[in-house]
């Protein structure tokens, strides 16, 4: 095996970042948190930030990775030697860990739901009763033991098998197919009556909907659903030849991530307004509101089906990024090591989500805080490591990289014009910090 493995092309490439964008951020906590937020306002503040904030963040990733060629730890220490700045890798390690051991426990219950919706399990029953469905499948303690284990044994499984065997041969499979899939349900969402009162309300905005925390969510939602502040896209960039077009890269990932966001809301918002639910559910929106929307649809059971095999598409892709950055810094360039490190850190992670994947059944009773285990741990990457990683990557870029390396990635294998570029390096150093303080401050209850 190389030493240093590649990305065999440039669709590979954005396919595999895309793919670590395009989780449950965009399928599953996107849509809820545009139905708890105003709808169509929500969404295009969120489209907003996502090119003003976002794109400059991935951007910034990116650069630090492809110039280094290095992984999220010693990429750091390359551009800032004999300084404390690694430690925002250290940081995005960390946060890996913690992500991906509450993420799996998510991953679990997909599992669970597409083996139920496989079998028969998840049809003729009333709304309340799929919420005492979803209670029931989440604090069983034998199930979602094995259903995380399942997840992260095929996360483990892809991760393995290298940079170009395992992310992006899987990537190139599970993203066209996750695509086709959205297509079939949205044609299917779409024609049903009473569809256009769910578009209405996703695609026009109403800004008597606006209030403060509508613009901090949007905000937030937009550094979330791109994966930015972990060193996720720092890993990634570090396999791209030296000739490769960041802008455009950065554009495509960008550009899909709004895209299946969109998707997400035109499949899920007409398919509950046509059959007189509501839009606000929070969390239980894809695992208890759905199921009963598709459950009284024609033929409901294989459309709900095809979701869940998009949703658990889309997880993994995600997961496959977040092991790979903790498996990177270990490994480095010594390849050989790969396959052993993988599992290694996979079953780590198992047992770290143990108490996150038992927090709503045998654990539940056990708070940090006023949360159970594993909405705190949530609340750790979320609220905590995420914003803090994006301010002192922004930080970073902006102000310890100089102008001159930022510009020489930036144009590389790019025909874009100079001012672009002003433009980006002023976002990164002035708007984008102060935005993403705000997104902290609002996170951890100061205003």
């Amino acid at each position: 095996m190389k030493q240093h493995e590649q990305w065999t092309s440039k669709v590979g490439f954005i396919l595999a970042a895309a793919g670590s964008a395009i989780g449950l951020g965009a399928i599953w906590k996107f849509p809820y948190m545009a139905g708890m937020n105003g709808g169509g306002i929500f969404f295009l503040l969120f489209i907003l930030f996502t090119l003003l904030i976002g794109a400059p963040m991935i951007l910034a990733e990116f650069i630090i990775g492809r110039s280094t060629q290095k992984d999220a730890i010693t990429a750091y220490k390359v551009l800032a030697k004999n300084s404390k700045w690694h430690y925002i890798g250290i940081l995005g390690v960390g946060a890996s860990f913690i992500l991906l051991s509450f993420y799996s426990v998510v991953g679990g219950w997909i599992v669970t739901y597409l083996g139920k919706s496989i079998t028969g399990g998840l049809s003729q029953f009333t709304l309340e009763q799929y919420g005492g469905l979803f209670d029931q499948a989440i604090a069983n303690p034998v199930q979602v033991l094995i259903a995380q284990f399942i997840f992260l044994g095929i996360t483990i499984w892809v991760v393995q098998a290298g940079v170009q065997s395992g992310i992006e041969k899987a990537s190139k499979i599970l993203m066209p197919l996750l695509f086709i899939i959205f297509i079939v349900l949205l044609v299917r969402s779409l024609t049903l009556d009473g569809a256009m009162d769910g578009v209405r309300f996703f695609l026009q905005p109403d800004s008597s909907l606006i209030t403060p925390n509508t613009f901090l969510m949007a905000l937030g939602m937009a550094l979330f659903s791109l994966s930015v502040g972990i060193s996720i896209m720092v890993t990634y960039s570090s396999y791209l030849e030296k000739g490769e077009n960041l802008v455009r890269s950065a554009g495509s990932v960008v550009g899909l991530n709004i895209i299946i966001s969109l998707l997400s809301g035109l499949v899920i918002f007409p398919a509950v307004f046509a059959l007189g639910l509501q839009p606000d559910e929070g969390p239980g929106l894809v695992f208890v509101v759905l199921p009963a929307v598709f459950d009284q649809l024609p033929l409901g059971g294989i459309f709900l089906t095809l979701f869940l095999v998009l949703l658990l598409f889309a997880t993994l892709t995600s997961a496959f990024s977040i092991l790979e950055i903790i498996v990177a810094v270990i490994v480095k360039d010594n390849q050989d090591k790969r396959r052993r490190i993988a599992i290694i850190a996979g079953f780590i992670i198992f047992v770290m989500g143990i108490p996150s994947a038992l927090s709503f059944g045998l654990l539940s009773h056990i708070n940090i805080g006023e949360l159970i285990i594993f909405d705190a741990a949530d609340f750790l990457v979320s609220n905590i490591a995420l914003p803090l990683g994006s301010f002192l990557i922004s930080i970073f870029v902006g102000w310890r990289i100089p102008k001159n390396i930022l510009e020489d990635e930036f144009f590389q294998g790019s025909t874009v014009k100079k001012g672009l570029f002003q433009v980006w390096y002023y976002l990164i150093r002035y708007v984008i910090p102060f935005a993403i303080l705000l997104v902290f401050f609002q996170s951890i209850g100061l205003f």
